[in-house]
């Protein structure tokens, strides 16, 4: 049992993030070569959508290391790559969009549904509250006899 326990450790230990930057698409320059996996970070996958380029071993994902590897060689500041990128891809490439009106939905999205969830659940507590507090008001004269006369109508079962 404690042997079992040990390789579990052991395998889930060496379950890290699958970088995926091939020893080819590497540059010689270290310097370029660190800009370059800093602004890999800052990218989506677009095809894997949760990943960064530098995670995601999709075909797509190594074009836009070689892309962003490009640009550092052509002498594109970070900010030129990313812009090349945004203008080719849109904001989506970003993996932290930009707060815009075309990404305000991004943004506001996940907090209005919130709110109108929680809006929803108060009127719906508000209303069963409502309909445990009302009192039931006696039966009058006239509801009386025609219940009377309907109990006398309906044969017992």
């Amino acid at each position: 049992m404690k042997r079992l326990a040990a390789l579990t450790t052991a395998l889930s230990l060496m379950a890290g993030p699958a970088l995926a930057v091939l020893p080819e698409e590497q540059l010689k320059d270290p310097a370029l070569e660190a800009r370059a996996r800093d602004l890999s970070k800052e990218i989506r996958c677009v095809v894997c959508q949760n990943q960064t380029i530098d995670d995601s071993d999709a075909p797509l994902a190594a074009d836009l290391r070689v892309i962003v590897r490009e640009r550092l060689l052509a002498g594109d500041t970070d900010q030129e790559v990313i812009d090349y990128l945004v203008a080719r891809y849109g904001t989506f490439v970003l993996l932290k969009p930009p707060v815009g009106v075309d990404t305000l939905v991004l943004w506001l999205g996940p907090l209005a549904a919130v709110l109108l969830g929680g809006v929803g659940v108060a009127f719906y507590w508000r209303s069963r509250a409502r309909a445990s507090t009302e009192a039931v008001r006696p039966l009058d004269n006239d509801e009386k006899a025609r219940l009377a006369a309907l109990l006398k109508e309906t044969p017992p079962s």
